[in-house]
């Protein structure tokens, strides 16, 4: 759901569709790190990969899925410059839908 105060976007999940990608692949790169991290902890790294456990037995497109997370990576430290994500603006904010009402309403209450 888009989070919207004074006609700029707040949310996490706003954003044009390569924004939307690179943030659920940086999410599916951290959590599987994490977990690799809790492997090596516990001292069985390879069975908390989650992602070699999915694709596993393809090391091709499980190499792929790593050069995306990294892609991903350098995409969020530059930030997405398309006209959608720089102008700070959704489509919720920029079409006048439903979220006018819900505005005007924060607004009201500060």
């Amino acid at each position: 759901m888009c989070e919207c105060k004074d006609g700029v976007c707040k949310g996490h999940w706003c954003g044009c569709t390569a924004s939307m990608i690179m943030k659920v692949l940086l999410v599916v790169g951290g959590l599987n790190w994490g977990l690799y991290g809790v492997g090596m902890l516990l001292g069985r790294m390879e069975s908390w990969n989650v992602v070699s456990m999915l694709l596993g037995s393809m090391p091709v497109v499980e190499s792929v899925v790593y050069v995306l997370v990294g892609v991903a990576a350098v995409m969020y430290v530059f930030g997405c410059k398309c006209a959608k994500c720089g102008g700070g603006l959704c489509n919720h904010c920029t079409s006048g839908g439903s979220m006018s009402a819900g505005l005007d309403e924060v607004k009201g209450s500060m």
